[in-house]
């Protein structure tokens, strides 16, 4: 490993979707992310919370709570309700130095919309594709929720956003989620490729797989790490 790559985490969902973990559950986390904390490498810690989880002061007491117990990573907050969009939110986050998640998801009633919003140093972007029909369904299959291939007409509007997050952060973090059949490795290159303004190189089974990377690739094995969480 070379370079400045750096890893970055998700917090167990003990702490974020059931909120039941226990002190043994923060050890062992703790231990977890112990060797990347040590060597540098761990970039961020993503808090990412369901849509169910809304703006209200238990909830955010409970955020403010998690930075207690976490205080010695870098965080960042998922959030996917718009009724974080109150006012004062934001100004929490930036006091507690948490990093806000720009996603890209699809847009129900009361979902949070696609944004370019830094609060610590660390900016940090997540796109989770637009599988309208499987978002708030059964899922038939592991990862169907997530099965989704941007167009590139969808992607530009968010280069333009990743570029205003760079441009406030130090560190800045582009996940695609989109993960099903390696979308988001897909995605990944184009946005690579877009920001770079060059062709990358990649694996050639990947563009066998997916002709409209050729335009996007040069073939061959990827020359850097290409975020994506699975």
């Amino acid at each position: 490993m070379t370079g400045n790559f750096r890893f970055t985490a998700k917090l167990w969902r003990g702490f974020t979707h059931e909120r039941k973990a226990t002190s043994d559950d923060e050890r062992i986390v703790k231990e977890g992310f112990a060797p990347l904390l040590a060597a540098g490498r761990l970039g961020a810690v993503l808090l990412q919370f369901p849509w169910s989880f809304r703006f209200m002061p238990e909830n955010r007491d409970y955020v403010v709570r998690l930075r207690e117990q976490f205080a010695e990573y870098p965080l960042v907050l998922e959030v996917r309700h718009s009724s974080w969009n109150e006012v004062g939110v934001l100004d929490l986050l930036q006091r507690q130095d948490i990093g806000l998640c720009n996603i890209d998801q699809p847009l129900f009633k009361r979902s949070i919309a696609p944004g370019a919003v830094a609060t610590s140093t660390i900016g940090y972007i997540r796109l989770h594709g637009r599988n309208y029909k499987a978002w708030f369904s059964e899922n038939k299959y592991a990862g169907e929720r997530y099965d989704y291939l941007y167009p590139v007409h969808e992607l530009e509007p968010w280069v333009d956003r990743i570029k205003a997050v760079a441009h406030s952060t130090v560190d800045t973090y582009v996940v695609t989620n989109n993960h099903y059949l390696g979308k988001g490795i897909v995605n990944a290159v184009e946005i690579a490729s877009i920001l770079k303004g060059e062709p990358l190189a990649a694996p050639p089974l990947l563009v066998e797989h997916y002709p409209e990377l050729r335009e996007f690739t040069v073939g061959g094995e990827s020359p850097q790490p290409l975020l994506f969480d699975p």
